[in-house]
Order: C-alpha cells, then sequence, then structure tokens
C-alpha cells in the first residue's frame, strides 16, 4: 500500500468518529493540564518560603499522586468505551481484506495522534493556567502575589512520561482485545450482552452484607481516631456493595417484577421492566462509577468547604486572645514580670493591649462509665470511653465568659463540649458531685485533644476545691498525672502583620527572660490553619472537578451507547404496533429511572457517610457541626442542579442519534 496509506485512514476514521473522539481527546487535555498544574505547584519554591509552606507542599505532592493515579484509570476506562464503539467497523475492515497487523498500524497512528495532541494542548494549556491557579491559591490562603512566570521543566518532564505511559497501556489493552477477536465477534462488539441477564444471588448477598457493614462502621463508630483508622474499610466495603448491587441487584429486583404478573403483564409495564433490565446489564457498572464518583465529589467538596469556611470560628475557640501564655503553676513564674514584658514589647511597636484574663485550671484524663471517672488508664481502653476534664473556679469562669455563679461545696457545672454526659452526679476519687447545670458549650482551653477525646469542663465551688482534686490526684498513685496550669490571654490593636509581629516579638522576649511555659500567638495559628485547611480546600476543589469531569465523560458516552442501541429498539417496537410517541415516553422513561438511580444512591451514601465525616471532622478541628450540615446539603443541592443540567444536554445528543 502507498506510504502514508494508514495515517491517512486512521485520521480520517478519529474524523468519522468525532461524537465520541473529540471528548476523549478534551478530557485527555484536560487531564494532563491538571496533572501539570499540581505538579507544578507542588514544585513551586515559593510555597516553601512561605509561613505553612511545608505543610502545602505535602498535600499538593499527596495531590500530585492522586491526579496521577486517577488519571490513569480514568483514560482506561474511557477508552473502553471508545473501542467498543469502534469494533464493528474494525471488523469491517477485517472481513474486507485487512490483516490483523494492518489495522494494528491504524490504531497505533490513532492513539499517537490522540497522545500528540492531548499531551502538547494539555501541557501548553497547564502552562497558561498553572500562573493563574496559583494565584487563585494565594488568594485562598490571603498571601500576597508574586511575580514571574515560572516553567517547571521537570513538571513537564514527568506530565509527558506519565501520559505517555498511559496512552501506550490503552494502546496496549486495545490490541490485545482485537489480537484475541475473531472477525465475526469484533463486528458483534458493541452488541456483547445482549442475552438475558442473570441475577447471581450471592453477588447480592455479598453487596448487601458489604454496603451494610459500610453503612455500620460509619454510623456506630463514636470515637473520631477509631474512625479515622476505619474510614478507608468503610468506603471500600461501600464501594463494593455498589457494584454488587448495580450490577446483580438491580437486576434481582427487576426479575421479581417480572415473577409478579399482576403486575408485569401490563403493557406499560411489560416494556420498562423489560428494558431496564437490559439496560442494567449493559451499564451497571457504568452507573455504579457514576454513584461512586458523585459521592466522592459530595464527600470533598462539603468537607472541604466546611473546613475552610470554619477556620475563623476554629482558631477563635481554640485562641481566644491574640497572644495565648500557658505555664505550670509549679513553675512559679513571675507574671507581673510577665505582663511588664508584654507591655514594653507592646509599647516598642506602638500597640496596646486589651480584653486582658488570667486563670488558673486543672486537667485530667480519665476514663468515665456511667458517672464515675477513674484516672486508671490503660492500654485495654477503648478511645471512647476516655475523656478529657478540665476543672475551673467561678472566678475563671467569669474571666472566660463574664458569667457570674456561686456553687455549693460538692455543686458542679458541666460544660459537655463535643460530649455527651448523661448523670446528675460525677463520682472522682474521694468526691461525688451533683451537677446542678449543663451547658452544650465548648469553654477554650490549652487544647482538647483536637476534638480527638470527649471534652468535659466542670465549674467547681473554689479553689480549695482544685488543691484538694489536684492533692488527690497525686497521692492515687496513678500513671498519668497532670498539674495545675495558668493561663494568661490578651488581645492586641492593628493589623494582621503588626499582630503577629507582636506576638513573635513578645515570645522572644519572654524565652530570653526565662520564662516557662509556651506561647500561642492567634495570628500564627490562623495562618497555619489557612495553609493546611486552605490546602485541603484546593484540593477538594481541584480533585472534585477532575471526578466531576469523569462523571460528565461517562454520562455522555452512556448516552451516545445508548442512543445507538434504542435506534435499532425503536425501529422494532413500532413495527410490533407501538406509535413513536409511546416508544419515545417509554424509553425516556426507563433512561430517567436508570440515570438518576446513582444520584439517589449517592445521596443516601452521603446521609450514611455523615455521622463518620462527622467525626473524623472533629478530630481535626471542626466543631462547627451546623456549618458541615449546611455545606453538605448546600453541595448535593448545587450538584443535583448540575447532574440535571448535564443530564439535559447529553439527552440532545441521544435524541440526535436516536432520529437520525
Amino acid at each position: 500500500m502507498r506510504r502514508g496509506f494508514y495515517f491517512k485512514l486512521a485520521l480520517s476514521n478519529i474524523r468519522k468518529n468525532a461524537q465520541t473522539y473529540v471528548p476523549y481527546l478534551l478530557t485527555g487535555i484536560a487531564s494532563v493540564m491538571m496533572y501539570y498544574i499540581i505538579c507544578s505547584l507542588s514544585k513551586n519554591e515559593d510555597f516553601m518560603n512561605m509561613k505553612g509552606g511545608a505543610q502545602m507542599n505535602w498535600i499538593l505532592q499527596t495531590g500530585t499522586v492522586v491526579v496521577g493515579f486517577f488519571a490513569f484509570i480514568f483514560l482506561f476506562y474511557t477508552n473502553s468505551f471508545l473501542i467498543k464503539r469502534r469494533k464493528k467497523e474494525l471488523g469491517l475492515y477485517n472481513i474486507l481484506g485487512m490483516e490483523k497487523r494492518h489495522i494494528f498500524k491504524v490504531l497505533t497512528y490513532e492513539t499517537l495522534m490522540i497522545a500528540a495532541a492531548a499531551i502538547t494542548l494539555g501541557i501548553v494549556g497547564g502552562l497558561l493556567f498553572s500562573k493563574l491557579v496559583f494565584l487563585g491559591m494565594l488568594r485562598i490562603l490571603s498571601l500576597q502575589a508574586t511575580f514571574g512566570f515560572p516553567v517547571s521543566l521537570p513538571s513537564v518532564r514527568n506530565t509527558a512520561i506519565l501520559f505517555a505511559v498511559i496512552y501506550t497501556c490503552t494502546l496496549l489493552s486495545n490490541l490485545r482485545q482485537i489480537h484475541l477477536s475473531k472477525p465475526v465477534e469484533l463486528l458483534r462488539g458493541g452488541r456483547v450482552g445482549e442475552r438475558e441477564p442473570k441475577a447471581r444471588f450471592l453477588v447480592t448477598i455479598l453487596g448487601l452484607l458489604s454496603l451494610g457493614g459500610g453503612y455500620w462502621i460509619a454510623v456506630t463508630t463514636e470515637n473520631p481516631m477509631t474512625m479515622i483508622m476505619l474510614f478507608f474499610v468503610a468506603v471500600i466495603l461501600v464501594m463494593i456493595g455498589t457494584y454488587c448491587l448495580f450490577t446483580s441487584g438491580s437486576i434481582a429486583v427487576l426479575k421479581g417484577l417480572r415473577k409478579k404478573k399482576t403486575y408485569y403483564y401490563k403493557t406499560q409495564h411489560f416494556i420498562s421492566v423489560s428494558g431496564m433490565m437490559y439496560r442494567m446489564k449493559q451499564n451497571a457498572v457504568g452507573l455504579a462509577n457514576i454513584c461512586i464518583l458523585s459521592t466522592a465529589v459530595l464527600v470533598m467538596i462539603s468537607s472541604t468547604v466546611s473546613l475552610f469556611i470554619g477556620i475563623e470560628d476554629n482558631v477563635e475557640r481554640r485562641y481566644p486572645r491574640d497572644i495565648m501564655l500557658n505555664a505550670y503553676e509549679k513553675n512559679n513564674n513571675d507574671w507581673d514580670a510577665v505582663e511588664a514584658t508584654i507591655d514594653r514589647e507592646l509599647a516598642k511597636l506602638g500597640r496596646s493591649k486589651s480584653n486582658e484574663f488570667h486563670y488558673d485550671y486543672l486537667s485530667m484524663g480519665a476514663r468515665i462509665k456511667e458517672n464515675e471517672a477513674s484516672l486508671d488508664l490503660d492500654q485495654d481502653d477503648t478511645l471512647d470511653d476516655v475523656w478529657n476534664l478540665y476543672f475551673i473556679t467561678p472566678d475563671s469562669l467569669k474571666e472566660l465568659t463574664g458569667d457570674t455563679v456561686s456553687l455549693g461545696e460538692n455543686e458542679v457545672i458541666l460544660y459537655t463540649g463535643n460530649g455527651r454526659y448523661a448523670p446528675d452526679t460525677l463520682k472522682l476519687l474521694s468526691r461525688e458531685f451533683q451537677v446542678r447545670e449543663k451547658r452544650e458549650e465548648v469553654l477554650p482551653s490549652d487544647g482538647d485533644g483536637g476534638g480527638i477525646f470527649k471534652s468535659l469542663f466542670v465549674v467547681i465551688s473554689d479553689r480549695e476545691t482544685m488543691d484538694s482534686l489536684y492533692e488527690e490526684q497525686q497521692a492515687s498513685g496513678t500513671e498519668y498525672t497532670s498539674e495545675i496550669r495558668i493561663c494568661h490571654g490578651v488581645d492586641i490593636d492593628g493589623t494582621s502583620e503588626e499582630k503577629l509581629q507582636a506576638g513573635e516579638n513578645v515570645s522572644k522576649a519572654l524565652k530570653d527572660q526565662g520564662f516557662s511555659g509556651y506561647t500561642d500567638i492567634r495570628e500564627q495559628n490562623r495562618i497555619n490553619y489557612l495553609s493546611l485547611y486552605g490546602g485541603l480546600f484546593f484540593l477538594g476543589i481541584f480533585l472534585g472537578t477532575l471526578f466531576l469531569l469523569a462523571t460528565v465523560l461517562i454520562i455522555y458516552y452512556k448516552q451516545v451507547s445508548e442512543g445507538y442501541e434504542d435506534k435499532e429498539r425503536f425501529e422494532i417496537m413500532q413495527k410490533v404496533g407501538l406509535s413513536r410517541r409511546e416508544v419515545k415516553r417509554t424509553i425516556h422513561s426507563q433512561i430517567l429511572t436508570v440515570f438518576f438511580l446513582p444520584l439517589l444512591t449517592a445521596g443516601i451514601h452521603i446521609a450514611f457517610a455523615f455521622p463518620a465525616v462527622k467525626r473524623i471532622l472533629l478530630a481535626i478541628g471542626l466543631a462547627n457541626q451546623t456549618l458541615l450540615v449546611l455545606c453538605t446539603l448546600g453541595s448535593f443541592l448545587v450538584f443535583a442542579v448540575f447532574y440535571i443540567g448535564i443530564y439535559s444536554l447529553t439527552a440532545r445528543v441521544y435524541d440526535r442519534i436516536v432520529r437520525s
């Protein structure tokens, strides 16, 4: 044959199959672009020079691995749609005399052209948009923009190599399928699986058990640390259950409806049930993928948005003053000298202080069973039973909240924080306290375990009671004892930068003075939270966009595939007596039912996942549960609108195919 024949044939094939190749090419370009962007950001030296840059760099490097891994699976999966649509065409080439080695050449040229275009345009797009994304990240982190337009050559190289490997693997997979298939099988390749599907009872049971197990872990695991360890187990179980129930469980339900003769032998039910059974056989894996991707998008977006929006609330709760000093009382710090140092350093910078507080408290770790708190902790204790107890006096409560209370000798007021304490008494050491009041609030402290342990703030009658508890604790012989601590805090006037500078100067001066304790600067911690939660927010939006892209492409190919299949079904159903309007209504009803099944299932997954997500976010500092609820509901509603919009757009492609 003439030189260049196979190249021209490959180019012609891409043009003729533009309806399937163009979305595939655009997806490849987007995947390459997104991988380059996050890879180049992970290598950006500007981040390492910023406050909190190390945390951000770690998040971006993790994101690079996730994006690369997902791009491999995603492009490999979407390639399967292409080769399925092309098998009949390739089989025809084989029947007309073209040998398989010639078909291999055509497929190789097609893959090379698609890969070259995707990698080149993707890297160019990544170069153009990487600076914009970088500026967006700086905006999220409230940092100053930098000048320059750096090009990361290592990122260009890594991106090109990764996607060259991915496209090579898809080519080898296609060649393998063609090599193992007979010409007749190729001609029927697009219609494989038209026989009646089988409902596998064991697969259905496995799906129910896996899904139930994942839900059970998410709902019943109370401790956040335990939930973190079991979360991925629950995710895997839910994924297995989703695939099993979509592939076999749905067919079992439809076959059950078919056995119910009073229901099945009605015109609308007969056509609907048989049609949906066929669709579930053909599209079960695709529908399960859409469901899982939708769930992943919703979990990531709602979680990261909640963390990002809740940064300020979290900072204010954990660090109620601009400068927080915390020290053991036994170290006998000269607090008059400490205050004088603070005043001196602030005066140097022209800053003034306000809202000053000074209070003492005693914290203990205890195992609580019913109303009895034991200090004898050991490795066999479950984290669900371990509490952080904070004992403060009415004077300290007034310093913290401004509230004035008066208590009897054994009376207490409980601030239950992130725990639930039901009894009306609390036994500890030799004392039994009567609970006069319970308040569902979290008081500021030196830290409540980040939400890992349940916290209980106990307002006791006076300082003598605190001293008595301290002495009994020290004499109890328990392994884990604690000291009475003193907390001192002040607010500072000025901008964020001025407050940060003042806090750093005060911290250094106190250290040089010999202050025995540690200093927390609220602005510094705000920067740390921004770098961590802002990075997670960026990564959530980035991966969410990638997963949305995957969902859109799967939906698109699903509509295209069903369009070609339903075109023949349209004709057959009209030949047996149904009007075009009845046929169209029946098929669209089936499509809508099947199409929105993943969205409904994703909503159920999110509902059961919510308790697990809530506890995990509590462990990393998100105490505002109302915010999480609103973000989850908002994310689902926005996604549902987006999902409906994608269906409406892709349905037009379906209608064009069916009517042509």
